[in-house]
């Protein structure tokens, strides 16, 4: 009998894959280099588990989250600047 594609412990949470995919983000050479990311909440990402990362994430020293038009964020560390 074959196994299903996906197990319930394979399945990931809303909350791990919107993380995945900020730290992602985050991690690119370019944003690092400008040490800021502006980014949005995708229409499949719970809005609880956005909210719920933003939270955290603001909790982190030197972090600043700034809330834009749109539900667009920005997410800096250190000082950076608009350019």
């Amino acid at each position: 009998m074959s196994r299903p594609a996906f197990s319930t412990s394979q399945m990931t949470s809303s909350y791990e894959a919107t993380g995945r995919r900020l730290q992602s983000l985050i991690a690119a050479p370019g944003v690092q280099k400008v040490q800021a990311v502006t980014v949005a909440r995708l229409d499949h990402e719970s809005l609880e588990d956005w909210k719920r990362l933003l939270d955290e994430i603001s909790e982190t020293a030197g972090v600043r989250i700034e809330h834009l038009e749109g539900g667009v964020v920005r997410i800096g560390w250190r000082e950076y600047f608009d350019a």
